[in-house]
């Protein structure tokens, strides 16, 4: 639910929140009926009924009509990222309706809407502090463990290619350089993560490893296939790079919805971090060149 806060008058404030109201009461509700857990499918169920009683307060008052909503792109963004990851979306959708009833409040003119919108304040705070209660998803259980995958994954190879950027311009041969390295790699990580989960009763050891791995081995497959596509060494960095960049960006905006961090700070945090392992590689692949006097693979 996307409030759009900046309006002021009472009317359009009030159609907007018209809509939103229902939009939430049919996201919940289809919530409700996928969720596994009864104590918390009957929760959502209770949410969305009284997002439904906001959306009949607004019709009272404004003209609006139940607006349409696309259930394939929640149904497609819940299978992918799990219901946590919609309901912390919700979550912030819930603090920008507190924000916008607070307003309204004050702009409501008589005492019986003030009444009907305070006890509307009061179901909207209820579902900022009861959204994510008994909420599990195996995608945030191990979330720590596919960050482990992934971000090491993403900087490690794409060091690597960085580094045969300057000693090389045979693509296939960097391409493949990236796999060895990262599938190694990978193994090791996975041992790391085991050992990691043995001090931690709430994972699996086993599941932990074979996440941690299955992660980085994904990152290692997309990162490399610009190579064997691309038969120019620069061309196929670039290319690599921005797949690294995506894989980041797409981890990112997860792991921000689900821990309350600020996505765009993360982001560039990460890429500098990235650019600079990169930067570090080629510079050393360079000197190796230097070195020995010509490229050390050959063209």
């Amino acid at each position: 639910m996307a409030v759009k806060t900046k309006v002021t008058d009472f009317e359009e404030m009030g159609k907007e929140m018209c809509k939103e109201e229902w939009k939430s009461y049919v996201i919940y509700s289809y919530l409700a009926a996928t969720e596994k857990n009864e104590k918390v499918a009957k929760k959502l169920k209770t949410i969305a009924e009284q997002e439904r009683r906001h959306f009949e307060f607004w019709r009272r008052h404004v003209e609006c009509e139940p607006p349409k909503v696309n259930l394939r792109k929640i149904k497609i963004m819940r299978k992918i990222f799990g219901t946590h990851f919609l309901l912390k979306l919700m979550e912030r959708s819930e603090t920008d309706a507190i924000k916008c009833y607070k307003r309204l409040l004050e702009e409501a003119k008589d005492e019986e809407t003030k009444r009907e919108l305070e006890e509307i304040l009061k179901d909207e705070m209820y579902h900022e502090n009861e959204l994510i209660k008994d909420v599990e998803d195996i995608r945030v259980k191990y979330l720590g463990y596919i960050a482990l995958g992934l971000a090491d994954a993403v900087v490690e190879v794409t060091g690597v290619h960085a580094g045969f950027l300057g000693a090389t311009a045979n693509t296939i041969l960097a391409g493949l350089a990236g796999i060895i390295v990262g599938f190694s790699a990978s193994l090791s990580m996975s041992g790391a993560a085991y050992l990691q989960a043995k001090h931690d009763p709430s994972v699996s050891p086993p599941v932990s490893a074979g996440i941690t791995g299955l992660a980085y081995i994904l990152s290692v497959v997309l990162l490399a296939l610009p190579y064997f596509i691309i038969h120019n060494i620069w061309g196929a960095f670039v290319a690599s790079l921005m797949v690294a960049m995506a894989i980041l960006g797409a981890f990112i905006y997860y792991s921000s919805v689900i821990q309350d961090k600020n996505f765009m700070r993360e982001y560039v945090e990460s890429v500098t971090l990235l650019m600079l392992t990169a930067f570090g590689s080629f510079a050393f692949g360079k000197v190796m060149e230097m070195i020995i006097g010509t490229s050390i693979f050959g063209h």
